[in-house]
């Protein structure tokens, strides 16, 4: 699997000065948290979402270490369908960056064929947590280990109280990472709200688990270095505030508003 320049350096620092990380079931290490390097705290940038080939190259070619793709056919911001989303997937292989394929289903074999198709580096599930819940997510992982498929969970957490904090400690056990993420009843799944949430929150779920937690939620060039200082996660991720709107809700990014993103994340001390 490839890996971006900025999550090599990540961790290599982390291996060299931390020790291991979580191992997976596929012996796969993964970052536990980001660390400081000549007084700068390193984060993972996640860009959610490419709409073709081009624009997921041109975000890679900006330094966003995870780019996001919605495959989908539920009228989710972003979508597109899967040849679409299996030639952004390509393109990204070719770059260094790390495709992230998100996903609101709760039917695990389609899920299985979601990730079968579209071989992701990560698959980010964002379906409802009653629905598909830690057993859930743990049957889906032995799926994926049995199937020989290189490809890491990412599990959305919906931030809109204290019980998130139980319900992260739950998932973690069986996910590579977690996306804290706000939720709105405008958009189906965890995530797309385009608000923040509370950050203190956040803080004490990042303390209390030991897989790297990407913080999501109405980020943008003009809050992230405060939300990294706040929470210290392991990585940012931004769709509404990145976007360049277009006609009739469309939208493609800004990219002008990713490099000011991607900078100020990478600034923030």
């Amino acid at each position: 699997m490839l890996m971006s320049p900025r999550t090599a350096i990540l961790f290599n620092l982390f291996d060299g000065f931390m020790g291991h990380a979580t191992v997976t079931a596929r012996k796969r290490t993964v970052l536990a948290e980001p660390q400081r390097s000549r007084n700068v705290w390193l984060v993972i940038t996640q860009i959610y979402t490419a709409q073709t080939p081009a624009e997921a190259a041109a975000l890679a070619a900006l330094g966003v270490d995870h780019v996001g793709v919605t495959v989908s056919a539920r009228g989710l911001p972003g979508e597109v369908g899967m040849e679409t989303g299996q030639a952004i997937a390509r393109s990204l292989r070719e770059t260094g960056a790390r495709c992230v394929a998100l996903t609101v289903d709760t039917d695990l074999a389609l899920i299985e064929d979601f990730v079968a198709m579209l071989r992701p580096d990560i698959v980010h599930l964002c379906g409802d947590v009653d629905l598909v819940g830690p057993a859930q997510v743990a049957e889906l992982r032995k799926w994926i280990d049995s199937a020989g498929i290189d490809v890491e969970i990412m599990q959305a957490i919906p931030v809109s109280g204290t019980e998130s904090i139980e319900l992260a400690a739950r998932f973690a056990s069986h996910s590579d990472w977690l996306i804290l993420d706000s939720v709105t009843d405008d958009v189906e799944g965890i995530g797309a709200a385009g608000v923040t949430h509370d950050w203190n929150l956040s803080k004490q779920i990042v303390q209390a688990v030991e897989v790297p937690v990407i913080l999501a939620g109405g980020l943008g060039p003009d809050n992230v270095s405060e939300a990294i200082e706040k929470v210290r996660p392991a990585g940012v991720d931004s769709l509404t505030r990145t976007n360049r709107p277009g006609p009739d809700g469309t939208f493609s990014k800004d990219l002008d508003a990713v490099v000011a993103f991607v900078k100020q994340a990478r600034s923030t001390n």
